[in-house]
């Protein structure tokens, strides 16, 4: 009876492993491969709990995500026969997965050795049917699309598809940075000369408008000042004459010592006249006749 339990066991612990060594599971990031003693019999590319036939099948895993080939830097020449330095990358996923195996051995390395020369040839002849301009700046995104495009039709005979490409940095060559570098500071400064020269201008014909208008000013206030100053010598000439023709006598001494005032205004002073003279006529103490 010992002997039965320990044969059943036996017999239970074979049926479980063949059951184990007969399912397998696809992820949803993988696909898969079914070989019967190395043929490919089927190809699995739906997640899920599968089965094959045990010691007789056997299964390989491939991932099914997208996958990022980054290129080294590479030369390429332009229309102008100038050298840019492109740094590029492709994001790329599996397409047929049987394909992929029989092509490629399902190696990711050889799959970027193959792609990259494409990519780099396809790169290459984008470059040089345009400018630096139309590279740098006008057409990257129309460049990127072509090779792209171009990429995936080869790509499919592998059993792969391009799903985008992508420039990630153009820069000049470093013979030629420093010349484009001098060329565009001199232009630069070309422009900086000609705007400080338009602001001397502007400059000049603010300061030209602001003498004139200063001169106006002036000139203005000139012909104002002299009015009001002929004007004050009218009436002064006026209330003098009136003065003159109310008390003649007293007008004459008022206006000489003005006049005294006016000679006399130092101690220093020196005055060389005759006594007996009209100047002299109120300086006498006497009363005047």
């Amino acid at each position: 009876m010992k002997i039965f339990k320990v044969f059943g066991g036996f017999i239970i612990a074979i049926v479980i492993a063949v059951i184990s060594m007969s399912v397998y599971t696809v992820d949803e990031r993988e696909q898969a491969l079914v070989f019967r003693f190395g043929e490919i019999i089927r190809a699995d590319t739906e997640p899920g709990i599968k089965f094959k036939m045990p010691f007789v099948n056997s299964v390989k895993f491939f991932d099914d995500r997208i996958q990022t080939m980054d290129a080294e830097p590479q030369s390429y020449l332009t229309l102008e026969k100038k050298n840019l330095i492109v740094d590029s990358f492709v994001k790329w996923r599996i397409r047929d997965v049987r394909e992929y195996y029989v092509r490629l051995g399902g190696s990711k390395a050889r799959a970027h050795s193959r792609l990259s020369k494409r990519v780099n040839d396809a790169i290459r002849d984008e470059i040089g049917k345009r400018s630096v301009k139309d590279v740098v700046s006008g057409d990257r995104v129309l460049i990127m699309d072509t090779v792209r495009k171009a990429t995936d039709q080869e790509a499919a005979g592998l059993g792969l598809e391009i799903v985008d490409t992508r420039l990630k940095r153009v820069d000049l060559d470093p013979a030629i940075s420093e010349t484009v570098y001098n060329r565009m500071r001199a232009e630069r400064e070309r422009v900086a000369k000609e705007l400080r020269a338009q602001g001397e201008e502007e400059a000049e014909k603010i300061r030209a408008n602001a003498d004139r208008q200063r001169q106006i000013l002036l000139a203005e206030a000139n012909r104002t000042a002299e009015k009001i100053k002929g004007e004050g010598d009218a009436g002064a000439t006026i209330i003098y004459a009136d003065a003159y023709g109310k008390d003649e006598e007293f007008f004459k001494f008022y206006k000489s010592l003005e006049a005294y005032q006016r000679t006399f205004n130092d101690k220093s002073d020196l005055f060389i006249v005759d006594p007996n003279s009209d100047f002299m006529k109120y300086m006498d103490r006497s009363s005047p006749n």
